[in-house]
């Protein structure tokens, strides 16, 4: 799904992407990630740029080979998945704001269950405008927060 929003002189497109869950098809993943390029892409570099959404994805907590993405902060190791969406961010010129800003444990964890705590969710802006992110946090127990 994609909102643009016009505030005065600035076009804001919010975008929101819910990926194919581990253990499916790799056509049915290709085709997200083929569909999700084509929005991106549609967008003209002029606008800012939100895109945020559960990616299914573990980026991990290092940055090695993904440091102009990855701000260094997240939990756990990467998955295929994850490098998946670091490889997107990277192609895009974007940066994944969750990993940007130290944080405890539960302020990363976007899904927990009885056997794990991970973090599957994220929100990536354009490079260019990472200055309008000033912080970035899951807050447990809330459905809705400004």
């Amino acid at each position: 799904m994609t909102i643009k929003l016009v505030v005065g002189e600035c076009t804001l497109n919010v975008v929101s992407a819910y990926a194919p869950q581990v253990g499916l098809d790799e056509e049915i993943k290709r085709r997200f990630w083929e569909g999700l390029d084509d929005i991106i892409r549609s967008i003209p570099p002029s606008e800012r740029l939100f895109v945020g959404g559960d990616f299914n994805s573990h980026i991990g907590s290092s940055a090695v080979g993904y440091t102009e993405v990855h701000g260094g902060y997240g939990i756990g190791e990467r998955n295929g998945g994850g490098t998946s969406l670091l490889d997107f961010a990277k192609a895009f010129d974007l940066v994944i704001a969750n990993s940007s800003f130290p944080k405890r444990d539960e302020h990363l964890v976007t899904y927990k269950s009885l056997v794990a705590k991970t973090q599957i969710d994220y929100l990536l802006l354009r490079r260019c405008d990472r200055r309008l992110c000033e912080d970035c946090k899951v807050i447990p127990g809330e459905t809705l927060a400004t």
